[in-house]
């Protein structure tokens, strides 16, 4: 039997579990009010703090560090990685200390590894959100200073994805998926055998707009805003994280609120939330045009998945192009411990943190340097000796496939439970 201690910080709690194999034996949230996250004035400045929180807990149920075989952490924000788990090594804690963007969840790993040091153990993190399996294309913007970035709710939608090919006996990386994660955040992804080719971004607003992120916004008028006075740099960084979306238009990120309100009569709210369905729908069939029409199920999962109003307007919108899933909620604790785990008994191997960034696109043309970019982009040149019917078949086939009819919902085992 392998104990596994599973750490997952919040921006207003840490939520930890003991595993035991794969049963929990303790899962607990620990609330941090506001006064005393104010005390520090970085989220490195939490680390010592939390840390000993979460040993006191343990001391409290009587768990002993010492009969602890691993710690995984949530990932934070470091530099882009392959799905997978990885040993927290030295790269990785600098990152994690000096991340871009200061989220509490780059303390996962932090603590996970000090705990594992005092007892002698290794620490690990899995599936962070900057997940990056995206392809070349996907990266580009039309502006070479603002490339795209892979930025995603990595931990819960693979989990949830894994958990869909069990049902169905067959394997994730046999599958192509459109996974939607519709939480305080939302990303849509396109899974393809196994990796996720594209995605849009929950941290610094890119997709749809969510109870408290803004979402894609119109160039222009965004421009326009910066330079009117009206905010500060630091009120504009919240306004596209923490307090856009919902928050900016109704005054509230509690979707159950917002509902409430609907049924009152509150036509604002109704119209917004509707707003807000549609823009996840677009982002679903944006991944669907990545995956080429090639879906073998679309996914919905996270919190506001429990409300079937939600589910039930989005797939109004998007039930033509699979068969619909619907996980509610998530469960990122249970899915650290199950990495933790296959790690310990051998199914998985941990991956080495490398520090690095991506390749940048301008450097393609020179040969003098390894160029992944160019290995790829020369593999995908298609030969000139193709089919004249070829395009005409393809689209014979998909136009076949909508003409199959299909159930608007299929639900996933954890409804069943």
């Amino acid at each position: 039997m392998y104990r596994i201690l599973a750490i997952n910080p919040g921006s207003t709690s840490t939520k930890i579990a003991v595993y035991d194999d794969d049963q929990p034996i303790l899962t607990t949230s620990l609330g941090h009010k506001p006064e005393d996250l104010a005390r520090f004035a970085t989220v490195p400045d939490q680390f010592a703090w939390r840390k000993d929180l979460i040993e006191e807990t343990l001391a409290k149920h009587d768990i002993d560090l010492k009969s602890i075989n691993a710690v995984i952490g949530r990932g934070g924000v470091s530099k882009p990685v392959e799905s997978g788990v990885y040993e927290v090594n030295d790269d990785m804690a600098h990152d994690l200390i000096y991340a871009r963007v200061q989220h509490a969840s780059n303390l996962g790993g932090l603590i996970a590894r000090e705990i594992a040091r005092e007892i002698g153990v290794k620490a690990y993190i899995a599936d962070p959100v900057v997940v990056d399996e995206m392809i070349p294309y996907a990266r580009i913007s039309g502006v070479p200073e603002l490339p795209r970035e892979s930025v995603f709710h990595a931990l819960n939608q693979k989990a949830i994805a894994r958990l869909f090919a069990k049902e169905n006996g067959t394997a994730y990386e046999d599958l192509n998926l459109i996974v939607c994660h519709l939480g305080g955040g939302i990303t849509a992804s396109a899974h393809r055998r196994g990796r996720v080719m594209d995605t849009t971004n929950a941290l610094d607003g890119c997709g749809p707009f969510s109870p408290e992120r803004s979402g894609s916004l119109p160039p222009g008028p965004l421009i326009k805003l910066c330079f009117s006075g009206k905010y500060t740099e630091n009120q504009l960084h919240r306004l596209v994280h923490g307090g856009g979306g919902l928050m900016a238009h109704l005054g509230t990120t509690s979707v159950p609120e917002v509902l409430e309100r609907i049924d009152k009569g509150d036509l604002h709210a109704m119209l917004v939330l509707r707003a807000m369905c549609y823009t996840v729908a677009k982002a679903i069939g944006t991944m669907a045009i990545a995956l080429k029409g090639d879906v073998d199920a679309i996914l919905i999962t996270g919190g506001m998945a429990h409300s079937k109003r939600i589910t039930d307007f989005i797939a109004e919108h998007i039930d033509f192009i699979a068969p619909i899933y619907v996980y509610p909620g998530e469960n990122e604790l249970k899915s650290l411990a199950e990495n933790a785990l296959a790690v310990l008994r051998g199914e998985r191997q941990a991956k080495l943190y490398v520090s690095e960034d991506n390749e940048d696109p301008v450097n393609i043309n020179d040969t003098s340097r390894p160029s992944k970019l160019r290995e790829w982009l020369h593999a995908a040149i298609k030969p000139k000796n193709i089919s004249a019917n070829a395009t005409m078949t393809a689209v014979r086939q998909y136009l076949r496939k909508l003409n199959i009819s299909r159930p608007r919902f299929r639900f996933g085992q954890r409804d069943r439970d």
